[in-house]
């Protein structure tokens, strides 16, 4: 049986930086993505329900790459990487379900991006 967190408003599920290669479902709720620049903090993203979050640290095992916080009341499902590689091993289809996650990701990260000319 998998582990649920519960998340208040403005609450940090992970900080930049921790070691983690946890993966989890957002069941319900909102949270918001923020890296580091300087001593300040600034929002690069936003994840709703029904998304994975923690991806990245649970595929390449390095620090996680952002701080993410409750934007209201959030419930997650923990995803340990050990049983999940398991899991996926006997369903590649949860593969294409990370994939299509990431490229998502990569997507909304491209249409943030701005070019100097």
């Amino acid at each position: 049986m998998a582990d649920t967190i519960y998340l208040k408003p403005n609450e940090f599920l992970m900080r930049e930086g921790e070691e983690s290669s946890n993966m989890y479902y957002l069941q319900s709720g909102t949270l918001a993505v923020y890296k580091r620049k300087g001593q300040a903090e600034q929002q690069i993203g936003t994840i709703y329900s029904g998304e994975l979050v923690g991806e990245m640290s649970f595929l390449d095992k390095k620090p996680r790459s952002a701080s993410v916080r409750a934007i209201q009341e959030s419930t997650l499902v923990v995803v340990p990487s050990d049983k999940f590689q398991k899991y996926l091993d006997s369903q590649p289809a949860w593969y294409k379900a990370l994939i299509d996650t990431l490229l998502d990701r990569l997507r909304r990260a491209n249409t943030r991006v701005k070019f100097d000319i």
